[in-house]
């Protein structure tokens, strides 16, 4: 069975999902046009604009932020010890914590230090220079991105090929930030370590892991509670994402890993 057809046994009357390689060839299946919520792949797309705000020295990564003694970075990498209800459950750098509200934080540090709100700084930033026009971050930095399947793609082929980082600020943030933290992978249970860069997971040797076991350690990404995820496989050449339009869930836990596989088998080089 190809990965596309294997979309028929997810519990979504539409599924979009699609891939794009590293030389621009594209495939897609499902309403690739239809906007849909990404959840916490918004992250990731927040996180590529205070990259790009660092490297044009408007902000500094290492400036304190959130609870005392964390930074900018802890925060992107959810290591700043705050919990998911903003509560703080560690000091910074001792524990991977997800934590949604930690984007929240930032969010704030960055509309007092730039002046403008995040979804001016996002669309400025990201949004349109990568013609992301279907695309829109509707409140919270953590999770309020609506948008297309085409843009995530969109946004895949800049990570597989960055136009507006330099390749040292696109390593880094793909880069594990605070090596060696354990903590929670939400859906997928205590990793040892749980390894994150500053916005984007780093898939590493995780197991259970919602990309497939045939993803190479270098595959990062995120994915989302609504269905949602992108991840980059810089080894293999390719980019894959899906907007299911339905919750995640013990499905996801099944289906993503098996999809990723398909999708590798098929177009991975």
């Amino acid at each position: 069975m190809t990965a596309f057809e294997l979309l028929a046994d997810w519990p979504a009357p539409a599924p979009a999902a699609g891939i794009i390689t590293s030389d621009g060839r594209t495939a897609v299946r499902g309403p690739a046009e239809e906007i849909r919520p990404w959840a916490s792949v918004t992250k990731i797309v927040v996180a590529y604009a205070v990259l790009r705000l660092a490297e044009a020295g408007e902000i500094s990564l290492d400036a304190p932020c959130g609870p005392p003694g964390a930074t900018l970075r802890h925060l992107l990498s959810h290591a700043s010890g705050l919990g998911p209800d903003g509560r703080r459950l560690a000091p910074p750098g001792r524990r991977r914590i997800y934590s949604s509200v930690a984007y929240e934080v930032v969010g704030d540090f960055l509309s007092d230090r730039i002046g403008r709100s995040v979804p001016e700084i996002v669309t400025e930033l990201v949004l349109r220079p990568l013609g992301m026009h279907q695309t829109r971050l509707l409140g919270s930095p953590g999770h309020g991105m609506q948008g297309s399947l085409a843009d995530v793609l969109r946004f895949g082929a800049e990570l597989l090929h960055p136009r507006l980082l330099s390749p040292e600020s696109m390593l880094a943030a793909r880069s594990v930030a605070f090596p060696g933290l354990d903590g929670v992978l939400p859906g997928f249970g205590r990793q040892s370590p749980n390894d994150w860069g500053l916005g984007f997971e780093v898939r590493d040797n995780k197991s259970p892991h919602w990309t497939s076991p045939q993803n190479s350690p270098e595959t990062f990404g995120h994915f989302g509670q609504s269905g949602s995820f992108l991840w980059v496989d810089p080894e293999r050449g390719l980019a894959c994402a899906a907007l299911a339009g339905v919750p995640f869930g013990p499905w996801a836990v099944e289906a993503w890993p098996m999809f990723s596989t398909a999708v590798l088998e098929t177009f991975g080089s």
